[in-house]
């Protein structure tokens, strides 16, 4: 008897890990891997827990790899990363146009781009404020006037075409030595302790809020609009007709300021990524 329940259990399970699921993917950063859980929590509360999480899969070319080949059905992405380092187009400034090009861009993929979350994260050109106070700079022109400055950068942001090479053409910003690349998380680190003097962070970055440094501001606007938003495999639509819908509730819900401070709760306060989304969600109403 006991024998025979063993195995009817063993099949139960089997039979659970065929069941169709949604799988929610995300990038390697701290912001990534928040979104991924709202979105992954926020579809289990909508489609009855038939969710699996593919968080954490690498860079940009990494996860839209998994989103083609269909790997993952949903993606939290940016429209400016879209359009240069995936989609290959000369970056624009028009928002809407952006979005537009992009949804173009990836229908024939069978992918779909909602409506924005709400927020933007474009690069942010980022000093400590007493060096900024020492050289009287505000702007990245100013700070292409004031002399060299030690680099410190992301791995892609080193390559792609939207990151430094269009950076130091468009500024003539001057460079003490290569850049030193390093994973996002350390950059702060790196330009407080002075190992650094200018990092290329990212404007929704939490740690921006609370430490004592300075955005430079884009003044000649070489950043392509960076809107947020969630692409989803125009298959798992049809598989999952709640999908749709259940994404679409999460579209215009979180400002820059929200996610400024939901990305400090993990990289400030090393809380869990799942339990900052179920705060989220529980707050927004949509728990």
């Amino acid at each position: 008897m006991v024998r025979a329940l063993t195995v009817l259990a063993l099949l139960l399970c089997v039979a659970c890990s065929r069941e169709p699921r949604v799988r929610v993917g995300s990038k390697n950063f701290t912001e990534q891997l928040i979104l991924g859980e709202i979105v992954a929590q926020h579809l289990e509360h909508r489609l009855g827990g038939h969710v699996s999480r593919r968080l954490d899969l690498g860079g940009t070319l990494l996860a839209q790899q998994a989103l083609v080949s269909g790997d993952i059905d949903v993606l939290p992405e940016y429209t400016g990363t879209a359009l240069t380092s995936v989609l290959k187009q000369r970056p624009g400034s028009n928002p809407a146009q952006v979005l537009s090009q992009v949804r173009a861009g990836y229908a024939k993929w069978g992918l779909e781009w909602l409506a924005p979350l709400g927020f933007e994260n474009t690069f942010a050109m980022t000093i400590r404020r007493e060096e900024a106070q020492r050289r009287r700079i505000a702007t990245l022109s100013q700070a292409a006037a004031s002399g060299s400055w030690r680099l410190g950068a992301g791995y892609e942001f080193a390559t792609r075409p939207d990151g430094l090479p269009g950076l130091l053409r468009t500024y003539g910003l001057h460079l003490d030595g290569i850049p030193k690349t390093m994973d996002l998380g350390l950059l702060y680190q790196a330009l407080m302790k002075k190992q650094v003097d200018m990092v290329a962070g990212n404007s929704t970055d939490g740690l921006l809020s609370v430490l004592p440094v300075r955005v430079l501001e884009d003044d000649r606007h070489y950043f392509p609009p960076y809107q947020c938003a969630l692409v989803v495999r125009e298959s798992a639509e049809r598989e999952f007709p709640a999908l749709r819908p259940a994404l679409a509730e999460l579209s215009g819900r979180i400002s820059s300021e929200t996610m400024r401070r939901l990305n400090y709760e993990l990289d400030g306060k090393h809380r869990p990524a799942r339990e900052v989304a179920r705060e989220f969600l529980r707050s927004s109403g949509l728990e």
